[in-house]
């Protein structure tokens, strides 16, 4: 496999390195290279050669404008099958910012606070302790706790902020889910019950990733706040109005073939992912990771957040809405969190550059999706940058790359 497939990307590149989409803008028009920009594509080629990755479709947006849109690589490599710009990936936790904007909607109109409890949407919540971790009664036996009432309730920013304790244990929390997914159940039938599991930890004293627990259980917030099953909501109100015509929890079978294939990486081999596609489901709505896309479909997204919630001539979200949502909630010097980097509503804040080890301006705000998709917005230099590619367990320097050679060719 690592052979062929080695040879296969080797000729790939030399043939027909990448394919555009529709013509962007000029780059220059914007404020960026054009010969610059062609760094980017040198940049993800050289993660194809050495095994990180299949391919990738990347896009560039500054001022409003796409300056820049390529498919790099193969989508199917036992196929040989050239990645394309329309090319429908899992963007899995990429999701999670759609879901914080559906609820920062319902905030503006009046429907959700911050600072409600869950409890006032999910009335079984109420109930929720605090696990306490006992030690192991011998080594290699299963781990034990005893549980305490919460300081305070969880509440909806605790959720956005990954700062509930809810669902905040890894794989075992990712496990829980597949119960759902399996029994075609959707989140009315489902999400109740975790009002029965515990909180690993008192909310509010530390930042630790929910997967999929806190941001399914906003999902479910956004159907009994607006009495809309989460799809139509965000049909309804965000992708619709925007456009986005190629985002869905199920993409269907006419889009099927366009799907990209998802790989695992392991010892410098990329062999296909067993089971890529167990949150896609037509009946359990995932708001922690079940939408799939296209990079140009999910620029609407970003562009209408780059230009302070309104695009495509509609108002989603006020210029200040926005703004809260990339503001610091979870700052750095939070347990858990990293130097430079804070967390907002459903979104990772750079607030130190220099710090975080990021090449993007201070205020940047975004997400990554777990096989390797990534999105930021750049408000100071008016830039959304997208990074398409469907691999696990991703090397994430690649994004640190991407991000370099983007910032690189602004030039005004």
């Amino acid at each position: 496999m690592q052979l062929k497939l080695g040879v296969t990307l080797l000729l790939l590149a030399l043939a027909s390195p990448w394919v555009h989409a529709a013509t962007p803008v000029k780059p220059e028009s914007v404020g960026l290279s054009e010969e610059r920009l062609k760094r980017i594509h040198e940049t993800i080629q050289r993660h194809i050669n050495d095994h990180q990755i299949t391919g990738a479709v990347t896009l560039v947006a500054r001022k409003g404008k796409i300056a820049h849109l390529e498919a790099h690589g193969l989508m199917d490599v036992e196929a040989n099958k050239a990645m394309a710009p329309d090319a429908i990936f899992r963007i899995f936790s990429m999701t999670k910012p759609v879901i914080g904007v559906a609820i920062l909607m319902l905030m503006e109109d009046g429907k959700v606070r911050l600072n409600d409890p869950v409890s006032r949407f999910i009335p079984e919540f109420k109930a929720l302790k605090v696990a306490v971790p006992m030690e192991r009664s011998a080594p290699g036996a299963a781990p034990s706790f005893y549980t305490i009432p919460p300081a305070r309730e969880i509440n909806i920013q605790d959720l956005l902020t990954h700062v509930s304790g809810l669902g905040s244990s890894g794989a075992n929390s990712i496990e829980i889910f597949r119960t759902p997914l399996k029994q075609g159940q959707s989140l009315k039938q489902f999400i109740p019950k975790l009002g029965a599991t515990t909180l690993d930890f008192q909310p509010g004293t530390k930042w630790v990733y929910s997967p999929l627990a806190a941001f399914d259980t906003l999902g479910y917030v956004v159907e009994v706040a607006s009495g809309l099953p989460l799809d139509q909501f965000l049909q309804q109100r965000l992708f619709g109005p925007l456009g986005m015509k190629e985002t869905f929890f199920h993409p269907g079978e006419a889009r099927w073939s366009r799907m990209v294939t998802a790989y695992t990486r392991a010892d410098g081999i990329l062999k296909k992912t067993a089971e890529p596609d167990f949150l896609l489901s037509k009946t359990y709505l995932s708001g922690g990771g079940g939408l799939t896309s296209t990079a140009e479909d999910y620029a609407q997204f970003g562009l209408m957040l780059a230009s302070g919630g309104q695009w495509n001539g509609k108002r989603l979200l006020s210029p200040k809405t926005v703004e809260l949502m990339g503001s610091v909630f979870a700052p750095d010097s939070l347990p858990g969190r990293q130097p430079g980097r804070g967390f907002g509503l459903s979104v990772q804040v750079v607030n130190d550059p220099v710090a975080a080890g990021h090449r993007v301006s201070a205020g940047s705000f975004g997400w990554d999706g777990a096989y390797g998709t990534h999105f930021w917005v750049d408000p100071k230099e008016k830039i959304v940058g997208i990074l398409m590619i469907q691999t696990s367990n991703p090397n994430r320097q690649l994004d640190r790359d991407f991000e370099n050679a983007l910032m690189q060719a602004v030039v005004e």
